[in-house]
């Protein structure tokens, strides 16, 4: 415990002023986590002089890092799918499809690693940062890929929350097409919310549901990415379930399932739903401090091209899917 202090105090500390420096932006655009991950980034060259703070900093971001995917189980329910209803069921697997199958062809095509480009569709396709800090440690990602990933997918974002709310009265969308399409095309939970409420009230309401339910796509997501960075490491084409199986994701569904019974009251889900997204900015806070920026720039801007055409991609299908579903 110690020897894990230090590096823990320091993401703790990151965490509080990041989240104070988030609050300062309008309704949130820029989130936490991405402020504590660049905070990190830029006190790099600093931690990496002093080893003391490492042991900390490793147990933050990995045990707590699972531990605040765990409680982000909290917030869902199982209830929001039937909530949401078919047209947004169908949507999301469009563009789940578009996200990681497109994510993938565009990859190969640009000669990128298979991990970082699978980090980039996560986050396209399911929520932003939370995703893409859930399939890393399946993965064995490096901490510059996902500090590459959650960059790519948060410069989008930041467009998309002044674009998302013109485009949709350009376009004259209904405050449920607006809620749909926002809750499937943009990537982090804060920029859904952002663009969402700048429409309307309804819309928002609309584009929050749909976003936590798309969240849930987390848990088939890591399985199969389980399963593909075993076949990697060790050449099987099956391997065994218990050799692959990411045993964190049984406490986030378990979470899932506790609020869906509704016996957890409103109040203690929020708590631990508010604890589990701070957790998730000291995670990231560490997974910035172990990112050395030079490194990171070594990637180029292929990434970054990857990331920003496979978001425009999920936008282009959602509102497609929705024209020909009839819900715009």
């Amino acid at each position: 415990m110690k020897k894990i202090i230090p590096g823990l105090l320091l993401t703790l500390g990151i965490a509080y002023i990041s989240r104070f420096l988030s609050n300062l932006f309008p309704v949130h655009v820029i989130g936490a986590g991405v402020i504590a991950l660049f905070m990190g980034m830029i006190l790099n060259p600093w931690v990496s002089q002093r080893e003391g703070l490492y042991p900390g900093i490793t147990f933050t971001g990995k045990k707590v890092l699972r531990f605040a995917i765990i409680l982000m189980g909290i917030s869902l329910s199982f209830h929001q799918v039937l909530k949401v209803g078919s047209f947004s069921l169908i949507v999301m697997v469009f563009t789940l499809f578009a996200a990681f199958f497109g994510g993938y062809l565009l990859g190969k095509l640009l000669g990128l690693d298979w991990k970082l480009s699978g980090l980039i569709s996560s986050g396209t396709g399911i929520c932003g940062g939370s995703a893409i800090a859930a399939v890393a440690p399946v993965i064995g990602a490096k901490d510059q890929f996902i500090a590459y990933a959650i960059s790519a997918t948060f410069i989008f974002d930041v467009f998309m929350v002044v674009l998302f709310p013109l485009m949709g009265e350009a376009m004259n969308l209904s405050d449920l097409g607006f809620g749909l399409w926002t809750g499937t095309a943009i990537n982090d939970t804060s920029s859904v919310v952002a663009a969402g409420y700048s429409y309307s009230e309804a819309a928002g309401d609309f584009a929050v549901i749909v976003k936590l339910t798309r969240t849930l796509a987390i848990i088939p997501v890591v399985l199969i990415f389980s399963m593909i960075a075993k076949k990697h490491s060790t050449g099987k084409t099956s391997p065994h379930i218990l050799e692959i199986f990411p045993w964190f994701i049984l406490g986030f569904l378990a979470m899932v399932g506790l609020n869906s019974t509704g016996w957890i009251p409103a109040s203690l889900s929020g708590s631990l739903s508010t604890l589990g997204r701070f957790f998730m900015i000291m995670a990231l806070g560490a997974i910035g401090l172990r990112t050395n920026f030079k490194e990171l720039s070594r990637s180029g801007i292929k990434p970054l091209i990857h990331g920003i055409s496979i978001s425009t991609l999920v936008v282009v299908v959602s509102l497609v899917v929705q024209y020909f579903l009839g819900s715009l």
